[in-house]
């Protein structure tokens, strides 16, 4: 069985581009989606973040005053989280924030995602999207006439220099290649463009 990507084209012979139905035909599994974006996102931190404790503050070692006597509340440390200059209560330290994913998932999470994607309409084919010459205002102009929205994320076959460099510098148009998408870019795009070879790595990707 399969089912069909509409086409956006200046002209209106194009026909749809047919794909597996096992790929892009599947039920929008909302947990196993949040599963697949946020265990992408939580990769993705750097866990690098480090606060300094009291006793990681330098100095703080003498007791300030005697214990009794002197009528001032009793301090150990000018190191102490309540005092000016001392440490921080609950200090943050470096942490891995690493999560494991199954392939299977993650296939799985990608492959109900592309099919809401086609569901909404979200999910179009272009093959003459990608300009002949690297002009931001002639693409842009081109994406005014599909109608395509707001966020916009092309997939394609391979790098395509020409395509980046007309699309760098427009706002919210993200470029990438059909077999290193991530499930976020999927996700957040108003409309995801694929070209007809793009599908293919695509529907071969998550099969």
């Amino acid at each position: 069985m399969s089912v069909e990507i509409p086409v956006v084209h200046e002209t209106d012979s194009a026909q749809p581009v047919a794909v597996s139905e096992a790929v892009f035909g599947q039920d929008f599994n909302e947990p196993l989606v949040h599963q697949v974006v946020t265990t992408y996102l939580t990769n993705g931190r750097a866990g690098t973040k480090a606060q300094k404790n009291r006793s990681a503050v330098s100095g703080g070692g003498k007791k300030p005053w005697r214990q009794k006597g002197t009528g001032r509340a009793r301090a150990g440390s000018i190191r102490s989280p309540i005092w000016r200059g001392g440490g921080v209560t609950f200090a943050a330290s470096p942490r891995n924030y690493h999560q494991k994913l199954n392939k299977k998932m993650y296939r799985a999470g990608m492959r109900a995602i592309v099919s809401e994607l086609l569901r909404q309409n979200r999910l179009v084919v272009s093959s003459d999207l990608i300009p002949s010459e690297p002009k931001t205002k002639t693409f842009v102009n081109k994406i005014q006439t599909y109608g395509l929205g707001r966020r916009i994320l092309i997939l394609v076959e391979q790098e395509n220099p020409v395509l980046e460099r007309a699309a760098r510098n427009v706002p919210d148009v993200q470029v990438s290649e059909a077999g290193r998408v991530d499930p976020v870019s999927l996700v957040a795009a108003d409309k995801v463009v694929v070209t007809p070879g793009a599908a293919r790595i695509l529907e071969e990707r998550l099969s």
